[in-house]
């Protein structure tokens, strides 16, 4: 059952593994105060004592927003071993993005403005986004010094169609079939 209470009935969980932080945090604040009606759509998860199960973060921020009241939904016929698994469960990111149909079919300023993470995008005039290639140069450094390596590449969508039909041209050219060989197939034509 979904309802509404005060905010000062909730208990903030101290065993919450999952932190937002700094400008992440702030946009979380300033869409609870422009969508408060996402709560209840997306109620705080409180165990039978009302302390959070899920959704520590908007509670936060809805303290922050100002909001007395908050949606919760009770969880009162969990184990504590289901309790946690909840937790960390609530908390996990399942699945990825499809970059393509964000590129192609979503605006990119409401995107970050609703708190997705895209790699450091600022705009000008409305016009297309911008990158800030010191911000991209960190995230590939991060990416070298990790056992993990990914290569992120942005372009405006008419390059970017101009990258793949090149690529796919190579790839033909080359009787290339994994993606590792083809940036070593790039990479030995430029320094030929």
């Amino acid at each position: 059952m979904i309802k509404k209470v005060k905010i000062t009935e909730v208990k903030k969980n101290p065993d919450n593994p999952r932190l937002i932080k700094d400008f992440k945090y702030q946009k979380l604040v300033k869409s609870i105060k422009e969508f408060p009606q996402m709560l209840e759509l997306r109620p705080i998860v409180v165990d039978e004592n009302m302390t959070i199960l899920g959704g520590n973060m908007r509670y936060r921020a809805s303290l922050d927003a100002g909001l007395k009241e908050v949606w919760i939904k009770i969880a009162d016929n969990l184990t504590d071993n289901q309790k946690k698994e909840f937790i960390i469960k609530d908390n996990s990111s399942f699945g990825e993005w499809d970059w393509d149909t964000l590129a192609n079919e979503w605006d990119i300023k409401s995107l970050t403005d609703w708190g997705l993470d895209l790699p450091a995008v600022y705009f000008d005039n409305d016009e297309e986004p911008q990158f800030d290639e010191e911000e991209l140069d960190k995230d590939l450094d991060t990416y070298i010094n990790n056992n993990i390596k990914q290569i992120v590449l942005y372009y405006n969508t008419e390059d970017y169609e101009n990258v793949i039909e090149s690529l796919d041209k190579l790839k033909e050219q080359e009787n290339i079939d994994d993606n590792s060989k083809l940036i070593k197939a790039l990479i030995d034509a430029k320094i030929s």
